[in-house]
C-alpha cells in the first residue's frame, strides 16, 4: 500500500499513486480511442479535447459519488466537499460523467455518435487496468477477509483496517472483526466510535502486535487487482465484438445480429455491470442500501447502479438493433472496396 509515491521537491506536495494511476489509464484510453477512430476522426484533436473534458468531468463524478457515498462525512462541514486533495474518489461516479460529457460532445460537433462510442466502451475498460492498480495502492475498494493464498493484509491504519476494528452499521455489522484492546484507540468522536492512535503513538509492543502479531489487519481479498483483470478481460472482449462488427460492415451484410453501430457500448454496460454486481460479494467497504430507489434492497449503491447498467444496455443493445447503419459505415465500406 503506497498512498503517496513521492514528494515533489521544494513546493512539498506529493503525488498520490491513486490519482497518478487515473492519469495513467486516462492516456491510456485516449491512445487506443485515436488508434482504433483513425477512420472515421476528421480531426484527431478533436479526441483529445473530449478526453480532456471528460477527465475534468470524470473528476467532477468521481467525487460526487463519494460524497452521496459518505454523506455522513460532510455533514456540518460542507466545504470539505471540495477538498480533493484530501483524497476521496469513486471511479463508478467519473465514469459515468465522463460518458455523458462525451455523449454530448459528439452530439454537439455533429460526430457519428455510435461508432465513437464504440470505440469509448473499449478505451474505458482499459482505463480500469491501471485505474484499479491506483485502488490497490491507495488501500480502498479493499475486499472481506479471505483465507486464500493470494489473499493480502493492509497496514495499520488503512482502509481496510480501519473497517475491521470497528463495528459497521452500514455493513449491518454490529461488533468489529477485529477486536483491538482499549488502549490502541485515542478517542471516541461525536459519532460514537473510536479512533485509533496513530502508529507513533503505539508503544514498541503495541507495534508488533499490529504488524506482526495477533493485531495485524486480517488477510482480505485482493478485489483491486481482480477489478483491474477484469478491466483487461472485458477491454479484450469489447474490441473482439468491436471488430466482429467491423468486419460485418465490410462484408456488406448490416443486418447481421448484434453488429450494428454502438452495440459495443451497449455491451459494455451490460458485461461491467455484470462483473461491478458480482465484485460487491467479496468486497468489504460499501454500505447497503434500502432506500426506496434501490433495485437490490440490502445490496450496495454500487450493486443497484450495477442492475441499472445492465437494464439499460440492454436497452441500447435492442434499439441500436434496430436502427440502420450510418453513412460512416457505408463510406468506409466504398473506400475499403476502392469505390469513388
Amino acid at each position: 500500500m503506497y498512498p503517496e509515491l513521492f514528494e515533489i521537491p521544494f513546493v512539498h506536495l506529493t503525488v498520490k499513486s491513486y490519482g497518478l494511476m487515473m492519469v495513467v489509464g486516462f492516456l491510456a484510453a485516449v491512445s487506443l480511442i485515436r488508434y482504433l477512430s483513425r477512420n472515421i476522426t476528421p480531426d484527431p484533436q478533436m479526441i483529445t479535447n473530449a478526453s480532456l473534458y471528460s477527465l475534468i468531468g470524470g473528476v467532477v463524478g468521481a467525487r460526487i459519488h463519494y460524497v452521496f457515498h459518505y454523506w455522513d462525512r460532510f455533514q456540518g462541514d460542507l466545504l470539505s466537499v471540495f477538498a480533493i486533495w484530501e483524497g476521496g474518489l469513486e471511479l463508478l461516479g467519473g465514469v459515468i460523467l465522463a460518458i455523458t460529457i462525451i455523449f454530448l460532445y459528439l452530439l454537439y460537433h455533429k460526430l457519428p455518435v455510435r461508432h465513437y462510442l464504440d470505440i469509448l466502451a473499449i478505451g474505458l475498460m482499459l482505463a480500469l487496468v491501471p485505474g484499479r492498480v491506483g485502488c490497490f495502492l491507495n488501500g480502498c475498494c479493499f475486499g472481506k477477509p479471505s483465507n486464500l493464498p493470494w489473499a493480502v493484509r493492509f497496514p495499520y491504519d488503512s482502509f481496510a483496517y480501519n473497517s475491521q476494528v470497528k463495528p459497521d452499521a452500514g455493513r449491518n455489522r454490529p461488533e468489529a472483526q477485529l477486536k483491538l484492546p482499549a488502549d490502541f484507540f485515542s478517542y471516541v468522536g461525536e459519532d460514537g466510535l473510536a479512533y485509533l492512535k496513530g502508529f507513533e503513538d503505539l508503544t514498541e509492543e503495541q507495534k508488533e502486535q499490529v504488524t506482526t502479531g495477533e493485531y495485524r489487519c486480517l488477510a482480505v481479498h485482493p478485489t483491486e487487482l481482480y477489478s483491474s483483470a477484469a478491466g483487461g478481460v472485458l477491454c479484450l472482449m469489447l474490441y473482439l465484438f468491436w471488430r466482429r462488427a467491423q468486419k460485418t460492415g465490410l462484408s456488406g451484410n448490416a443486418n447481421k445480429f448484434l453488429a450494428r453501430p454502438g452495440q459495443t457500448f451497449g455491451l459494455m454496460f451490460i458485461v461491467y455491470g455484470i462483473t461491478r454486481f458480482l465484485m460487491e460479494f467479496i468486497r468489504d467497504d460499501n454500505p447497503f442500501e434500502y432506500a426506496w430507489w434501490a433495485i437490490y434492497k440490502g445490496g450496495t449503491i454500487s450493486q443497484n447502479i450495477g442492475l441499472g447498467m445492465i437494464a439499460l444496455g440492454l436497452l441500447l443493445m435492442a434499439v441500436f438493433q434496430k436502427m440502420k447503419p450510418s453513412k460512416v459505415a457505408d463510406n468506409n465500406h466504398k473506400l475499403r472496396r476502392g469505390d469513388t
